[in-house]
């Protein structure tokens, strides 16, 4: 996806909260997305990497288009492709995000490391 997708990125992200999500994310890697007609349905893709590991980030469905394994489509997408390039791929999740952890772990993702995390905004 690219910049004339922003605003549909953004609205997604807002509505489902995959994590920290800025204006410029899908700058820092590629992003894919599912479209039905105009209406962006689901969105996945890579943002940080250190050596061989790269992230699958921002992955989220439209609570409209959920359980037709649209999320899993865009990630099998995204590890076939790190996979070809020698990359292990690796993702974070909330803990309280259950369906997705649930999606994680059915895709063969185990948890490595728990974290704290504090999201800081300006007020």
């Amino acid at each position: 996806m690219g910049p004339e997708h922003l605003d549909q990125v953004l609205a997604l992200a807002e509505l489902t909260r995959p994590g920290p999500f800025g204006p410029r994310t899908i700058e820092l890697g590629e992003y894919f997305g599912l479209f039905d007609g105009e209406r962006l349905m689901a969105m996945a893709g890579e943002r940080s990497f250190a050596e061989t590991l790269r992230e699958v980030s921002g992955v989220c469905t439209h609570p409209d288009f959920q359980g037709r394994g649209l999320a899993k489509r865009l990630m099998l997408k995204l590890i076939t492709r790190q996979l070809a390039r020698g990359e292990t791929p690796f993702l974070h999740v909330m803990s309280a995000n259950t369906g997705a952890l649930g999606l994680y772990q059915r895709m063969g993702f185990r948890t490595h490391r728990e974290s704290v995390v504090r999201v800081i905004a300006r007020a």
